[in-house]
């Protein structure tokens, strides 16, 4: 802590133990007040100036300091100085003695807070910036809520010192007056309990309401605003359309026909979109096969003198057709029609907020979910277009194999399909304008993936940016730049696999119609509640973010479909505090929560615990000792603040910890449980012992031993 905190901090004690130590609080009794008034009363009446402006400052002073007394000087005010002259006087000492609380507050902890509890403080501002007014409002017009605890818990958030000054200001007021008008008859009040009867209080309750209710009549009044020019049917067909039979799409369906409602889901494509045809299965199929030719590869580790095999790529290209029409029935048509959706295969067009045209039939509908997904970007490389370039949605369709496989991009997808090639038998070159694969993940973590591909053969280029592409005598290349010689190289290659990222489908199905916000990234914008500008029109998935995985989309899509059709009654804000996510290279990257990178960026205060895996008995016999488990954890607490684990089958071992930070478990709930022998999630219980054992008592230790040695009798 700063010295001018220490100061401030130290004055503030100072002024609260006089008051104690001075048995100041004796004088804010209302046994003490009634006798003294009639003193009072006659100092106001020779020095009214200054009796006002004397009351004014204990009273700001007392408020400040979060003293006891304030309630009781608010009935003196309407005793000395009447209705009028005091409900003004107290009305601004309070306000200003409020805002000096919350000043003071923000001043001396929030930054310690911050420190410590900077991820959840984060989503209480955001929330504040959204509605903090309400909020606080509706706070101000209960007296339940004691006045002193509004105050300091305001200083944690970012709300403006004008904002909380004239809410305050206002909301305080109906309880000030009660209190003021009160004080006209002090002397015949016996308690302070006799001010708020249940009918007062009632009163109170209903007046806390007013910014609920007020806060609906704007979001209709908005409404009406947003729909203005549209023309709503009388009537629907539906409850709901979904636009897209992704993952956020099917669960979405899923759920609305689980509870009964009427749906309709609409896909121009594939059932069971990117994931299932283009993404997630087809690619772990092909790393499924890819990585028999590496333990081929490595056999003699195994006690083999020699092992061969020879892989037929378009045997192993069908192979993943095969796993997807495996897995197809899950995602069907007749499936979705069993559950009761009414599935529709065709191009959907929004036409209005309750309208969604599909092969020339017109769909009326109460709600509509858009989860049209994302498609792989193709950035504008001069060339490229000319290039044998395919992307993470075209490579399935490969049946010969590329010698040479040029591959843009250093995130998961790259890196997954980038080692697989590799083992299958193309040289593949690895193309980066960073100097690391994985940026999202810790240094480490990215180190260890990238010595493994190297060792496999993969020709890394790190910092190195495309160019252009040419077409010399029939043979493909890309000029590269060197980022940090500033030089041009050229990579000859006869397939290239474009993976820099992937760009949302929103456009062709009505966005431009209805006017729908889109964000820098060009995702679809929606709140809390996962709804557009039109409450009635919710996105999910890829189309609209923030995180581009299939789990989330499906996560997403219980609260939007949930809030379009109960929203009427009860909404529920999106949960994004434990997101988990696994790149599938060998070894697996698997993190939940704060990377180290994270805590650094956020200025979260952690430590870090760390295992190996080498040290781990079923790693070892496995032929798999590499890579760690690392756990963040709130500073001399077992609280997990985030985990990365960089090992075989690392996505598997995540989810123990995804569990725990989803119900607040820390690493001695871990510790405490039995895990298998010999199991690789082993790893996740060593991890807590080495948390336990850092966090040793060495103290009681030191006389537990000498415990011990007494029972010896030495």
């Amino acid at each position: 802590m700063k010295t001018g905190k220490i100061l401030f901090l130290l004055v503030i004690a100072a002024l609260v133990a006089g008051f104690f130590l001075f048995d100041l609080n004796q004088y804010f009794s209302l046994e003490e007040i009634k006798a003294r008034q009639q003193t009072l009363n006659d100092l106001v009446s020779a020095n009214p100036w200054l009796s006002g402006g004397l009351f004014f400052g204990i009273y700001v002073l007392v408020t400040a300091l979060s003293l006891p007394g304030a309630a009781l000087m608010t009935l003196l005010g309407g005793a000395l100085f009447g209705i009028g002259w005091g409900l003004l006087v107290v009305s601004f000492a309070s306000t200003l003695g409020a805002t000096l609380a919350m000043l003071i507050s923000r001043f001396l902890l929030r930054d310690w807070v911050q420190k410590r509890f900077g991820s959840k403080l984060k989503s209480i501002d955001q929330g504040m910036e959204r509605e903090g007014a309400f909020y606080l409002f509706a706070l101000r017009l209960v007296p339940a809520f004691p006045f002193f605890v509004i105050n300091l818990a305001m200083g944690l958030t970012r709300i403006k010192a004008s904002t909380f000054w004239w809410v305050s200001q206002v909301g305080m007021l109906p309880g000030t007056f009660v209190y003021v008008n009160a004080g006209r008859q002090l002397g015949e009040l016996e308690s302070l309990g006799g001010i708020l009867s249940p009918d007062l209080i009632g009163a109170f309750v209903l007046l806390g309401l007013f910014p609920l209710i007020a806060r609906k009549i704007v979001d209709m009044v908005k409404a009406r605003q947003v729909y203005k020019g549209w023309n709503k049917p009388k009537q629907f067909d539906r409850n709901l359309v979904v636009i897209g039979a992704g993952s956020g799409g099917l669960v979405s369906a899923y759920i609305a026909a689980a509870v009964k409602a009427n749906v309709s889901l609409i896909e121009k494509h594939a059932m069971g979109g990117d994931c299932l045809n283009t993404g997630c299965v087809p690619s772990k199929a092909l790393i499924r096969s890819a990585k028999l030719a590496a333990e081929v590869n490595r056999a003699h580790a195994l006690g083999y003198n020699e092992a061969s095999a020879s892989v037929n790529f378009a045997r192993v290209m069908d192979r993943i057709q095969r796993v997807i029409g495996d897995i197809e029935p899950h995602d069907s048509v007749e499936r979705y029609t069993e559950l009761g959706v009414e599935v529709h295969q065709g191009a959907a067009t929004i036409k209005s907020p309750w309208e969604v045209e599909v092969n020339g039939q017109t769909l009326t509908t109460r709600n509509i979910i858009i989860a049209a997904g994302a498609r792989p970007f193709m950035p504008p490389i001069p060339g490229l277009e000319q290039a044998n370039a395919y992307n993470s949605d075209t490579i399935w369709g490969l049946r010969e194999q590329p010698r040479r496989l040029l591959i843009l991009g250093g995130g998961p997808i790259g890196c997954e399909l980038s080692q697989a090639f590799q083992r299958l038998g193309s040289q593949v070159i690895q193309v980066e304008r960073s100097d690391r694969l994985l940026s999202k993940e810790d240094p480490d973590a990215a180190e260890i993936v990238m010595n493994s591909l190297r060792e496999e053969g993969v020709d890394l280029r790190l910092q190195h940016e495309a160019a252009r592409f040419e077409k010399v005598d029939g043979q493909d290349q890309l000029i590269a730049r060197n980022l940090d010689t500033d030089e041009e190289i050229v990579i000859p290659f006869d397939a290239v696999l474009v993976a820099v990222g992937r760009k949302p489908n929103t456009e062709g199905y009505g966005v431009e119609t209805l006017g729908l916000v889109k964000r820098d990234n060009g995702t679809l914008e929606t709140n809390e509640y996962l709804a557009t500008r039109y409450p009635n029109i919710y996105a999910v998935g890829d189309v609209t973010g923030p995180y581009q995985f299939t789990h989330v989309s499906g996560h997403q899509a219980w609260y939007a479909a949930v809030n379009a059709l109960f929203g009427t009654f009860k909404r529920f804000k999106v949960d994004y505090r434990v997101i988990p996510r696994v790149t599938f290279t060998d070894p697996e990257v698997a993190s939940v929560g704060l990377t180290e990178q994270d805590a650094r960026e956020q200025g979260v205060e952690y430590e870090v615990t760390r295992y190996g895996i080498d040290d781990l008995d079923r790693a070892i016999a496995d032929q798999a000792a590499e890579g760690y488990v690392k756990v963040l954890t709130v500073p001399g607490k077992d609280a997990i603040l985030g985990v990365t684990i960089v090992a075989a089958h690392a996505g598997e071992l995540l989810a123990e910890y995804v569990l725990a930070m989803k119900y607040k478990l820390g690493l001695n709930k871990i510790l405490g449980t039995i895990h298998s022998y010999p199991t690789m999630s082993e790893a996740n219980k060593f991890a807590a012992g080495e948390w336990k054992r850092a966090h040793a008592p060495e103290k009681l230790l030191q006389w537990v031993a000498k415990f011990h040695n007494w029972r010896l009798g030495s």
